[in-house]
Formats: C-alpha cells, sequence, structure tokens
C-alpha cells in the first residue's frame, strides 16, 4: 500500500492554502509540509507518521463528529453483535486483522478496542518495518517500532504480517541515491531482507516480501531495484528472506490485481516463472483499496486462479473509500461492497484471512492521499462500527 509519502505531501504543496489554520480533517504538518500547522476550533493536530499529521476531531467535543463533520447520531451503524475475528475463524480462516501503525499506541480506546484478538485476530505494522524505518542507514538497522508492533501483538495472541522488505517507495536516501552496481546492490538487498527477516524470526505469519512491483498496465516498475537488477532483485529478496526464517510465508503483495486484468495476469506469470525455477513464494496479498460501488467483478475468480498455481492468498490491505459527505445510500453501498469482498475469500479455500487498512476512520490513509474522499473503514472515526461491519460479518457467514 502506498502511505504517506513525500511524493504525496509535495503534490499538496501545490494546493493553494487560503487559510492561516487547516480545517478538520486537513493535513496540518510532517515532513515536506509547508502549510498551515495549526487546526480550527474543535480540532487537533495529531501526527500519523513523519509525513502526515492530520486535523482531528478535539475528543473533547460534546457532540460526537463522523468523518463529515456531522453527527454520526444522523448516521446508520452496525447491529451486529458478533466478533469479526470470531466468525473468521469460525468460517475456516486464519484471522481477520486491521493494519496499524505506532503513533496509535498512545490512543487508549483505540488501542482497546485492536487488542481485543475476538475482533482481530492479526495485525500489520504500516510502517514501522519498512526500509527507511529498519536500516536508516547502510548496516545500521533499528528494530524499535516493529518490535512494539510484535509484542503488543503477541501480547493479545495475535498474528503478525511483516511488512515489507522490497518496495520502492519509503526508501532511505542512501537506497535510491547510491551509485549501485548490480552486484553492490544485491548484497544490500540480501543483507536488508536477511537481518529483517531474521531479528523477527519465529514472530512473524507472513512477510510481504516484495511490494508493488508492477505498473498498472502489467509492465515492472521502474525503480532503483528494478533498474540496477532487473527482475532478479525479486529472486534474490525471496531467497534470503527464506534462509532468515524458514517457517515464514512469502508473499508478493500489490493493489488492482484483484480482478482480471492485466496486472493480475502479470503476477500470475511472475508466480508461475518462479514456481518452475525453484524459488520460494507461498503468497500473493491482493491490498483491496476500493472505491465503493467499484469492488471487481472477479475477485473471487483472480483467487481462484492464484491458488490454483500453488499458492495462498490474503486480502491485506483492505479499504472501500466514498466521496465524502457521507450518506445512507453510500454506506450501504459500502456495506454490501464489504460482504461482497469478504463472501469471494470465504469461497476460496486458498484465501487464507482478511487485514483491514487500519480499522478506523480516524487513521486512515485515505483522505489524506485522495481529495475529498474518505470514510473507508468499518469502524468511524469515533470507533463507532458502520454498517460495512454488518457486510463483513454477512460475508464471512454466507
Amino acid at each position: 500500500m502506498i502511505h504517506i509519502t513525500s511524493s504525496f505531501v509535495s503534490l499538496l504543496a501545490f494546493v493553494s492554502i487560503a487559510a492561516a489554520q487547516s480545517a478538520v480533517w486537513g493535513q496540518c504538518g510532517g515532513i515536506g509540509w509547508t502549510g498551515p500547522t495549526t487546526c480550527v476550533a474543535g480540532s487537533t493536530c495529531v501526527e500519523s507518521n513523519a509525513y502526515y499529521s492530520q486535523c482531528l476531531p478535539s475528543t473533547s467535543t460534546s457532540s460526537g463528529t463522523g468523518s463529515t463533520g456531522t453527527s454520526t447520531a444522523a448516521l446508520p451503524t452496525s447491529t451486529s453483535t458478533a466478533k469479526s475475528n470470531t466468525v473468521a475463524q469460525a468460517a475456516g480462516k486464519k484471522y481477520f486483522g486491521s493494519a496499524t501503525d505506532n503513533p496509535e499506541f498512545t490512543d487508549a480506546a483505540y488501542l482497546a478496542i485492536l487488542s481485543d484478538n475476538t475482533y482481530f485476530g492479526q495485525i500489520t505494522p504500516g510502517n514501522s518495518m519498512k526500509w527507511d524505518a529498519t536500516e536508516p542507514e547502510q548496516g545500521t538497522f533499528t528494530f524499535s517500532g516493529g518490535d512494539a508492533v510484535v509484542s503488543l501483538a503477541q501480547g493479545n495472541s495475535q498474528l503478525v504480517r511483516g511488512h515489507n522488505c522490497v518496495w520502492y517507495n519509503q526508501l532511505p536516501s542512501w537506497v535510491t541515491s547510491g551509485s549501485w552496481t548490480n552486484a553492490t546492490l544485491t548484497a544490500a538487498v540480501q543483507n536488508h531482507c536477511s537481518t529483517l527477516v531474521s531479528h523477527y524470526k519465529g514472530d512473524i505469519y507472513s512477510w510481504d516480501i516484495i511490494n508493488e512491483p508492477f505498473n498498472d498496465d502489467g509492465t515492472w516498475r521502474s525503480d532503483v531495484f528494478y533498474n540496477t537488477m532487473g527482475t532478479y532483485f525479486v529472486d534474490v529478496a525471496l531467497i534470503a528472506a527464506r534462509a532468515a526464517d524458514p517457517n515464514a510465508k512469502l508473499y508478493i503483495n500489490d493493489y488492482n490485481i484483484e480482478g482480471t486484468g492485466a496486472k493480475a495476469t502479470a503476477m500470475m506469470n511472475l508466480v508461475s516463472n518462479l514456481k518452475s525455477r525453484g524459488i520460494p513464494i507461498d503468497g500473493i496479498g491482493l491490498q483491496g483499496h476500493f472505491i465503493v460501488g467499484e469492488v471487481p467483478t472477479t475477485i473471487q475468480t483472480v483467487m481462484e486462479q492464484f491458488v490454483a498455481l500453488g499458492v495462498e492468498v490474503a486480502i491485506t490491505e483492505l479499504d472501500i473509500r466514498m466521496t465524502l459527505p457521507e450518506t445512507d445510500a453510500l454506506l450501504e453501498q459500502q456495506k454490501t461492497d464489504y460482504q461482497n469482498v469478504i463472501t469471494a475469500c470465504n469461497a476460496v479455500a486458498g484465501c487464507v484471512g482478511v487485514t483491514i487498512w487500519d480499522y478506523t476512520d480516524k487513521y486512515s490513509w485515505v483522505p489524506s492521499t485522495f481529495s475529498g474522499q474518505g470514510a473507508a473503514c468499518p469502524w468511524d472515526a469515533n470507533l463507532i462500527k458502520k454498517p460495512a461491519y454488518d457486510g463483513i460479518i454477512a460475508g464471512f457467514s454466507a
């Protein structure tokens, strides 16, 4: 998943800042941000990560507000009393999970729900295991953020998905600006993946070893790894990871591969190629960053096609965004969309689980990335379950 990066911040910097303060849900800080750093009355600037801070409604506000700033009482909420991970496991899945991030651990109300393993049997660190967080200088590794996520999960008897070893984004400058040869970058990738995965040996169910290697047309993404090593970087990372932790499931993770098309075909061809050459690959992650009313109708077919190649699949980063403001009709469609995604996974034995890309709109990446869009998660910004949650429960019960 593309988390908030300097490229997004640079894009937003072109937007004219007309007021001295950011509105509710607006950006108020982060690396590269040049706009307002204070928020309008009734909201507080909250850091999501080093690249993005957002004006969130103050918790002291007497009347709760949803992601539109209007009273949540005006919108429908969930009616289900079932617990999402309990229902998922009863349906034969390994987990229903959520992404999270270290700054959110200071939010006690948020953490209480995240730590309930009847809701979430698995968590994914959004940023703290990425290259810039774990090896900011060549050969110097820091694991404190990732360790905190693993410690939390283990205390809650939750699985952890590692995210990620090799991605074109959120790289330290020594990687992106290095004068690499095939040999020197191969050594750097081997060392990074080996050190990262071995540090968490035995603690991680599965790793997104390769993240987002393809363009939407199915061609290889141009980045420092592909441009220097060609497709060999995939082999190098997977082989190093397997040696570092033979029991962890090794995934390739991408978006827009959830429906039939050039990108999904490219990923299937890659899986077949890796399998034919004995390169370790255990799973494919379908991210699932969807738009309300636009969930691919072929998602189950695609999952079945991947499973037929001898890998498991998972929905790894599910959220379903809408153009704001929220309405009853949009929330009802979102409920249907969540149900359809879960139903598709439920129908495929090789789909092992579903992870939502944070469970609450309070910490969703969507509003900062897609202007005018949001409300993508099953819990609203006040940690109230939305109709989408009922769709999840219905999907696992199908």
